[in-house]
């Protein structure tokens, strides 16, 4: 019987239908047009990350940020926008809220924003007006007064009033506040508030005299400390407290000497305190351990603890004269020592920046003491404000301006 062959189907092409037009093969590039696009490709990527790293000072997210908040803002070539006045004196108290100008007098309570326009007038009645900031809020009080004020969002918040004696209040970054004040019978009270100004804590000491207290960023610790007397000579005393609201009857966790110096200035993060006075500085961490630096053989003529990770101290052989240090000191006591041959009227941080102001020229540096930024001819200009993204204030007798780099 004969192998029947088996027949394999016949494939036909499909015929276009009438009026359509069969579609054209695609066409490969040259292979010599493929291999010029990519090393085109590779060249442009080198060439960006040459550049990210040669101008990483200058291009940066800081420099994005500050083009699109101050791109309505008119200014000269020099970045600087035109200057307004402020409606008060040098003697006032200035700080940046939320990247608006906070003016605090004896009789009223102003912000500005960078064209000019008053968004607060707020009258008061202060004989030593002190202002301290957390960024998006401020708290305005009157040292040895009775009232206070929080402000923030172009508005004013939250007013406190009747109360005893203030010697100081401060916020935390969460909004909470901690105020001290004198108190009957004690040498000093803390009142820890909520962020919706509730008092939630409070603290009575009668061993030792309150000068200052802040509660961590995170909220979880206060820190107070005290100034009394330790085998009969002057100490600095710094108290932590757990914030357990629970128990109404509070006693420190943790307690250590700071020393004799007396300190001025005071910064409490998620972390650690930082305190800064006149013979150095000391950062104490919840656990106990404390670094730092001694300046006890200079003379302190500014500072500032507004940096994110460092503070900044000019320090001179002589209370006068042009030559001067200036020392930028981390959370570790590392410290970056710039020399300086010029009258420095004001020194500002803010961010990883930190501002020198001299009689005619503004230098703004990175928080490793490289130049990041000069403006020459701010004659006039006394005191210098800087905001996290390099940008700054510059304040004169009568008015104020901003500065873009």
């Amino acid at each position: 019987m004969e192998e029947q062959k088996q027949q394999k189907p016949k494939i036909r092409p499909l015929k276009p239908e009438e009026g359509e037009q069969p579609p054209e093969p695609q066409r490969k590039l040259p292979r010599f047009l493929v291999r010029a696009l990519a090393a085109l490709v590779v060249l442009a990527a080198a060439l960006s990350l040459t550049a990210a790293v040669a101008f990483r000072d200058s291009l940066n997210l800081d420099s994005i940020k500050r083009w699109f908040t101050y791109r309505s803002l008119t200014r000269s070539d020099s970045g600087r926008a035109e200057s307004f006045p402020y409606g008060g004196e040098l003697t006032d108290a200035f700080a940046v809220l939320d990247g608006d100008l906070l003016v605090c007098s004896r009789n009223a309570i102003s912000l500005y924003s960078g064209s000019g326009t008053q968004y607060i007038d707020q009258p008061v009645n202060m004989e030593n007006p002190v202002v301290s900031t957390n960024g998006s809020l401020a708290v305005v009080y009157d040292a040895g007064g009775s009232e206070l004020y929080v402000l923030g969002q172009r508005t004013l918040v939250w007013t406190g009033e009747g109360l005893e004696s203030i010697l100081s209040a401060r916020l935390n970054k969460n909004g909470q506040l901690t105020v001290v004040t004198q108190a009957s019978g004690y040498r000093g009270m803390v009142t820890v508030y909520d962020a919706a100004y509730t008092p939630v804590m409070s603290v009575n000491l009668a061993s030792a005299f309150v000068m200052d207290a802040a509660l961590s960023d995170d909220g979880h610790t206060l820190a107070i400390l005290t100034v009394g007397q330790s085998g009969g000579t002057f100490s600095t005393g710094l108290e932590l407290y757990d914030m357990d609201y629970s128990s109404g009857q509070y006693a420190p966790d943790f307690t250590c000497q700071l020393g004799g110096g007396v300190v001025l200035e005071t910064r409490h993060t998620a972390t650690a305190v930082w305190s800064l006075g006149d013979r150095g500085l000391t950062v104490t961490d919840h656990g106990g351990r404390s670094s730092g630096v001694s300046w006890a053989d200079k003379h302190l003529r500014r500072y500032t603890l507004s940096g994110d990770g460092f503070a900044a101290a000019l320090l001179g052989k002589y209370r006068a004269g042009s030559q001067a240090e200036l020392w930028v000191v981390d959370s570790q006591g590392q410290r970056r020592v710039l020399e300086l041959n010029e009258q420095v009227m004001s020194i500002s941080a803010a961010g990883r920046y930190l501002a020198v102001l001299t009689g005619d020229r503004l230098d703004i540096y990175t928080d490793q003491l490289e130049l990041y930024d000069t403006l020459e001819g701010t004659r006039g200009a006394r005191t210098v404000l800087l905001m996290p993204d390099g940008s700054a204030i510059l304040i004169s007798a009568d008015s104020a301006g901003f500065y873009i780099p």
